[in-house]
Formats: C-alpha cells, sequence, structure tokens
C-alpha cells in the first residue's frame, strides 16, 4: 500500500505509529504471533507460543512520485519493499507474518505484508488491517473482533466426498509441461475499464447474462489457452476462489472469522472447445460452476482435504483468479489518507488476482496481472487486442518484468 505526504503528519514516523500499532492488534490476533506445527495427516496446527512476527523498517532516497505508473502491478521494485527475511518464507515453524514499512525522501510511505495465506484469507487480512487502523487511531478495541472457532469449517464425523472437484485433478504430463516453463514466465498487467468491458460484452450472445468479472475471467481464460497453442484435446483449468461468506454460498460464519472461508471449484473443457467456440461457451462453463456452489460442496471439500491430507491445485494447464476488488486494500488508513495505491503486487506462476485501480484518466477498471513464458506472453497480447480491443482507442498495458 502506497501512501503520500500528508502535511497534518509532518514530524510522525509512520513506521512507529504502524509498529506501536501492531504490537496492540495482536492482543486480539494472538494466534498470528505464533507458529504453525503439523499433525498426522499433514493436518496444521497453531502453537501460540508469542514467537512474534517480522517487522522491517526500511528507507528510500527517492520521492513516491518518480515511481510514477511503476506501483500497480507487476511492481519491479517488490522485492525491496517486501525484503524476504531469510529463513522466513516456509509454511511450518516460521513466522506467519512479515511486514515492512519503508520511508520515501518526500514524506511519503509504503506498508507492505506478507501473510501465511493457511491462517487468514483476504477477508481475514481486511479485519485485521482495519483493526491495526482503528487502533492506531485511539481506539481501545476492534469494532469487529476477531473469532478463531476453526471448527466450524471442521470435517463431518465420517468425512465423505459427495461432489467433484476438478480443481484436484492432476495429469502428469500436463504439470511436467507446464512446471518447465515456470522459471521463463515474464508478467504484464491488464486494465480493464468500461470501454474494454463493453467491448468483450458484444463478444457473447444477448440472451448470456453474466457478471462483470465472470464475463472478464471467461474471456481471460479463452485468450490465455489460444496463447499457449495447446493440442486441442489437451484439458484446462479455470479455477475460481469463491467466498463462502457469500451469497452464492450461505455460509454461517461469525462476522470475526478471519480464517480461510472459501471454495476453489474449478471449470474444465478441451483446449480446442475452449479456444474455436464463442466466448458464450467460456462463460456458460463458468455460470454452471458457480450454481453448483452449495453448503455440501463446502462440506465436500473439507472432508476432501482431511482424507486426501491437504492436496495441492492442479497445476494442469490451471488458471486460477481471484477477485480482489473487495479486499479493501486501497482504503485503509493510518493517519495519512487512503493510500494512492494498495494490492497484490503481481501474478504468482498460474495464479492471477484482480484489484481495483483508476487509469491515467481516472477512470475507474479492475488490473489483471497475467504470467505466460514470452512467446506466449506476445500473442496474448495479439489475441486480445484481435478478439476486443480493435474498436478501442487504447489498449492499455501497464507495465512489464
Amino acid at each position: 500500500m502506497f501512501y503520500k505526504y500528508n502535511s497534518s503528519m509532518e514530524g510522525k514516523d509512520p513506521a512507529k505509529i504502524i509498529k506501536d500499532g501492531l504490537s496492540k492488534t495482536l492482543v486480539f490476533y494472538y494466534p498470528l504471533a505464533g507458529r504453525l506445527i503439523e499433525g498426522p495427516n499433514r493436518k496444521l496446527m497453531v502453537n501460540c507460543n508469542s514467537e512474534g512476527i517480522l517487522f522491517v523498517e526500511a528507507d528510500a532516497n527517492v520521492e513516491l512520485e518518480k515511481l510514477g505508473d511503476s506501483i500497480r502491478p507487476p511492481y519491479p521494485y517488490f522485492d525491496l519493499l517486501l525484503h524476504n527475511v531469510p529463513g522466513s518464507d516456509g509454511i511450518i515453524g516460521c513466522p506467519l507474518l512479515l511486514l515492512q514499512v519503508t520511508r520515501f525522501s518526500c514524506g511519503g510511505f509504503t506498508f507492505g505484508f506478507r501473510f501465511n495465506h493457511t491462517m487468514m484469507d483476504a477477508y481475514g487480512i481486511k479485519i485485521f488491517l482495519n483493526a491495526l487502523s482503528e487502533l492506531i487511531q485511539g481506539a481501545s478495541t476492534p469494532s469487529i473482533l476477531p473469532v478463531w472457532q476453526r471448527h466450524l469449517l471442521s470435517a463431518r464425523s465420517s468425512p465423505r466426498i459427495t461432489c467433484t472437484h476438478h480443481e484436484f485433478d492432476e495429469q502428469i504430463e500436463s504439470r511436467i509441461a507446464w512446471e518447465s516453463m515456470e522459471d521463463k514466465l515474464i508478467q504484464q498487467s491488464f486494465f480493464f475499464g468500461k470501454k474494454e468491458m463493453e467491448a468483450i460484452k458484444n463478444q457473447v450472445s444477448p440472451n448470456c447474462t453474466s457478471t462483470k468479472f465472470e464475463l472478464l475471467v471467461a474471456f481471460l481464460w479463452k485468450c490465455r489457452t489460444i496463447a499457449l497453442d495447446l493440442h486441442p484435446q489437451e484439458i484446462v483449468h479455470l479455477t475460481l476462489l469463491i467466498n463462502v461468506r457469500g451469497k452464492s454460498v450461505k455460509f454461517e460464519l461469525p462476522p470475526g472469522y478471519y480464517g480461510n472461508a472459501f471454495i476453489t471449484p474449478a471449470a474444465v473443457s478441451e483446449a480446442g472447445l475452449l479456444c474455436s467456440n464463442p466466448l458464450t461457451y467460456a462463460v456458460e462453463l463458468i455460470k454452471k460452476l458457480k450454481d453448483h456452489m452449495n453448503e455440501e460442496y463446502t462440506r465436500s471439500v473439507i472432508d476432501l482435504m482431511v482424507i486426501k491430507g491437504r492436496p495441492e491445485f492442479t497445476k494442469s494447464w490451471n488458471f486460477v483468479i481471484s477477485d480482489n476488488r473487495s479486499g479493501g486494500f486501497d482504503e485503509f488508513d493510518f493517519g495519512w489518507g487512503k493510500p494512492i495505491f494498495g494490492g497484490v503486487p503481481k501474478a504468482i506462476s498460474f495464479i492471477s488476482v484482480g484489484v481495483p485501480v483508476k487509469n491515467d484518466k481516472g477512470e475507474k477498471g479492475i488490473l489483471i496481472a497475467i504470467s505466460l513464458p514470452p512467446l506466449a506472453m506476445k500473442k496474448f497480447q495479439e489475441v486480445v487486442y484481435k478478439m476486443t480491443f480493435t474498436n478501442v482507442e487504447e489498449f492499455n498495458i501497464i507495465s512489464k518484468i
């Protein structure tokens, strides 16, 4: 999160203020100061030993304004603004939070944080940072008190897999093919505003109703698959992250529950069908998938985790995309006002995240960072432009690393 200089905070050190606020916030979120241990069948547990979190304080001899558009994903100076402390990036026995405040010469600063995703999801981070903001600004307790209660999402007494879970399908040859190119990936971010979304909407049939994000995800999945130039009979996956607290899956959880509460269903298709069919085909696959999301699917996922010992997502030509527009990372105020940008700084392998941004004209939209091999990235740009942006004045390619 990037914050500009604020004259009303002149002489105040953001690192000290945030560090003091963290010490108060961790009183309520004390498990985050502990360490994970692993039990039978890869079951994760927290040892609340108060070993603490990692906090890095740094200075940059440059004005924040000099960075320009590079503060948007994929951020080129990420490793400097969130230093990977040696030995801190594991799952078991490592600090669960790493935070860094970097002061710029103009008086602005960045607040970067890395968290162990087995402990919290985006909603959990949101209420944690909201508590931090409230305690910094004088509150004695957070407005939403944190709730642990992980038993609410425990497996049934007789675990049973009752639904199909393509997100854990694994085709060995396809996984090896993807892993062989992972160290060659480059990233670009693409902005989709009102004009871009209208252009994409024109690619589907008039009677196909969907949300804007479903439409965008279908479009990206199709373009990405074309760019990878796969065999027509290759099976491709699209994995969505769906919050079970939401409207589509109503799971009763207290407002303060900050643990992971999302499911990850996957749509599947032969590459040839996805690439050759109109965009409506991909949209309908996504809608059909989401229509089957309910409490039983959630229970089946939880039971699968116990039965199969915490399996990983498939890497078989999988595309994972998360909608972080409601994460609130562009809203948190620690006394300096709202950040000029806040959100996930880059894509990770086959995982992309959508974050809310404004373009140079002040238009609101969503920014998606995509990782692909260089030749596939070039083709992805060409396909996106040909399919959608031929009649749009600008095709917003934000940055590249």
